[in-house]
């Protein structure tokens, strides 16, 4: 025993070294390690300096980064000069700070508080390259920017690129709840630890802070749509101002999940009801108190009358009265209301698809001017694949937010691979005929279709406390495509993904191409071989991972999965059009013709808005039931060529990030056929049709996958 003891210390010793130097993720897409030496001579010419004009903390943050970036990537130090007195400068600040930068004001003009410049020029006998906004945050945006294309080799040698966000509020929602768990997190736990703070602040949130301006991510809810009140008591509210002044410099704001019932809860009041004086003048109190101590605090998002949360129909009031109350404490200090639109009682006779619908839309027009609807990508909740929400198009009187979910709850939790940037562009590019053909979901959400004057988009964070930040390397990528199409929601995912894995791993083609191609399909791998042809909420209850579809025992009908598929000796699928719930009315003419029609509907929607006979002949010529087995091996095929793909890419990828996402990989591949076993045993049962050709049975009997269980799945 001695001698095992003594042998097992010598290898910690001979690995200590290694370990120590290991890549872990936590650097994300900011890792700024030495290029190769034939790269070097691009670059050094063109960054032989800084110039920084201002002292503001946020310049100084600029000044920083870059020196990072570039004295990594570069491998030296680049020095900080006063003037221009060599080629290579590199020229930073405002038309305030500086009168090179005053000279390109006509071109800032146009480019907003947030907008940023980049331009190769000559000034005082030299080349420099200028980078510059109209405020400082457009400057630190810019730095961000050109590292970037040093990053991924592109040339910095004849720039003119000018670039604005299309969209005015870029907000991570956080679901942390203060006592430091994470609901649907699968990276740990919080890493706000409010215990510590204001005294502590730990530097993992400037990390965080650069993360997010990287991207352009402008705002952040610090705590979980499912509120608690507290968050609104002084001893929060003094937390929060800390965490405020450390992320100011990086241009974010932080903002709260309010609890409707706060009042009642640290108010002392017997009322919430959003008509009485004394919680009008509560909650106008209270946001007098935030902003005394967090003067660019953003408003507040609610999440009321829906899953048990407390909201303004308990008084018998409408979603407006609620909203409008807390709009009118923040209107005097320019805050803003994000109502969620997610709502959805136990008074659910007929589809929970239409209730956020039914209740909202026949209050357009009665919302303040600072309150917004922030309505989730799809009408359900977050599944791999659902229509777009029907409210995107149909309340042109209310400002109308994207929410979509950079966690992974229906999406095989943390370690499947599933990047989601194909799923946020397919929604950000589906058309609501709200006004005619191109009347697209961006569209309406940068304000360019009705004119709205606050614009926006949500994504529901996936950061927890796990030294890469997300539970694996390519959840990092969901929150990169999610931050850059806030930017813009023009770009391209696979362009987008192109350039995340150039800056996270490396720009050797030979890693790139394949590893893109494995990330653009690996969501539709997902949507196969869980949720084929339109299924939806199969994923067993409450943690929701795994299968679940044979689930309908519990005490409300939409919480079971049975109530999303209804499949029958008949068929399967929701019939959502006039014959069933009339869902369909709720959108445009043009699209709900689309979707009542079966034989011109896209098959990806098929079982969302129809019961379809388990023969019906589908597009490939394939029964629907041939056609679902099809489907879900495909979806596990997709998952064996990801994880031999990722195998060859061994040569190209540090020992600990690849064994890592080898062990995902392998993980999803074994989910992956576990899905597609257990809900090809129970939809059998009704289909009564053997699978065909080639196509093997599952592995065990119906009853092994029922008996499965998993009490304490993490973010549950």
């Amino acid at each position: 025993m001695k001698q095992l003891l003594k042998s097992l210390a010598i290898l910690a010793a001979l690995l200590a070294p290694a370990l120590a130097h290991a890549e872990d993720g936590y650097e994300l897409w900011l890792r700024y390690h030495p290029m190769e030496q034939a790269a070097l001579a691009q670059y050094r010419p063109v960054a032989a300096a800084l110039l920084p004009r201002g002292e503001s903390p946020t310049i100084k943050a600029a000044t920083a980064e870059l020196e990072r970036g570039l004295g990594g990537l570069l491998a030296r130090p680049e020095p900080v000069v006063s003037t221009i007195k060599s080629d290579g400068t590199i020229v930073i600040g405002t038309p305030a700070s500086s009168p090179l930068i005053r000279t390109l004001s006509a071109s800032l003009a146009k480019l907003g508080p947030e907008g940023y410049l980049i331009r190769s020029l000559t000034a005082e006998g030299h080349k420099v390259t200028v980078i510059a906004g109209n405020s400082d945050i457009g400057v630190l945006y810019g730095a961000f920017a050109f590292l970037r294309l040093i990053q991924t080799r592109q040339s910095v040698g004849n720039l003119d690129i000018v670039s604005s966000p299309k969209l005015q509020v870029r907000i991570l929602d956080h679901w942390d709840n203060l006592n430091g768990t994470i609901e649907r997190g699968y990276a740990g736990f919080s890493i706000w630890d409010w215990h510590k703070m204001p005294d502590y602040m730990d530097p993992r949130y400037i990390d965080y802070a650069r993360a997010d301006a990287s991207i352009g991510i402008n705002a952040v809810v610090v705590n979980n749509v499912g509120a608690q009140a507290e968050i609104l008591t002084p001893l929060y509210i003094e937390r929060a101002a800390a965490l405020a002044a450390v992320f100011r410099p990086y241009g974010i704001r932080i903002y709260f999940s309010a609890r409707f019932s706060a009042p009642i809860e640290i108010g002392g009041l017997k009322t919430a009801d959003p008509l009485d004086p004394a919680v009008q003048a509560w909650w106008k109190a209270k946001a007098d108190e935030i902003y005394k101590a967090i003067p660019d605090f953003g408003g507040f998002l609610v999440k009321a009358n829906s899953e048990g949360q407390p909201g303004p129909q308990d008084y018998h009031r409408t979603q407006a009265d609620g909203a409008n109350v807390l709009a009118d404490a923040l209107a005097p200090h320019h805050g803003i209301v994000m109502w969620r639109a997610f709502i959805y009682s136990a008074e659910n006779p007929e589809d929970r698809a239409k209730q956020a619908y039914d209740e909202l839309v026949p209050l357009d027009g009665k919302f303040r001017d600072n309150v917004i609807i922030q309505a989730k990508n799809g009408p359900i909740d977050f599944q791999p694949r659902e229509p777009i929400h029907p409210i995107f198009g149909a309340m042109p009187h209310t400002g109308v937010f994207l929410e979509v979910q950079i966690t992974k709850e229906y999406l095989g939790l943390a370690t499947s691979l599933a990047y989601l940037g194909p799923l946020y562009e397919e929604v950000l590019r589906t058309d609501t005929y709200a006004k005619g053909p191109g009347s697209t979901v961006a569209k309406l959400i940068d304000g360019s279709l009705f004119g709205s004057k606050l614009t926006g988009m949500a994504g529901v964070a996936n950061v927890g406390d796990d030294r890469n930040w997300s539970g694996s390397e390519f959840n990092q990528a969901n929150w990169y495509v999610f931050g850059r199409l806030v930017w813009d929601p023009a770009l391209s995912s696979r362009t987008i993904a192109e350039e995340w894995a150039r800056m996270t791993f490396t720009n050797d083609p030979r890693f790139v191409n394949p590893v893109v191609d494995m990330m653009m399909a690996s969501r539709e791998a997902v949507v196969d071989y869980m949720t084929p042809l339109g299924l939806a909420h199969l994923m067993a209850t409450g943690h929701h991972y795994g299968p679940g579809p044979w689930v309908s025992n519990l005490e409300r009908p939409e919480w079971n999965p049975v109530y999303y598929h209804r499949a029958d000796a008949a068929g399967i699928g929701f019939d959502r059009t006039p014959t069933g719930s009339d869902a369909t009315a709720q959108y445009a003419p043009q699209v709900a013709a689309q979707f009542n029609d079966i034989n011109a509907i896209p098959e990806k929607f098929l079982l969302w808005f129809h019961h379809v006979p388990w023969g019906y002949k589908m597009k490939s010529g394939r029964t629907l039931w041939d056609e679902m087995v099809v489907r879900y091996d495909e979806g596990v095929a997709a998952t064996t060529r990801a994880r031999e793909t990722w195998e060859k890419m061994k040569p190209y990828v540090d020992a600990q990030r690849f064994a890592e996402e080898e062990a995902f990989l392998t993980i999803e591949e074994k989910e992956a056929h576990w899905w597609r076993d257990a809900e090809i045993a129970y939809f059998q049962t009704f289909s009564k049709m053997p699978l065909p050709a080639g196509h093997a049975a599952p592995a065990h009997d119906l009853e092994y996958y029922k008996a499965i269980d998993f009490p304490f799945v993490p973010g549950h």
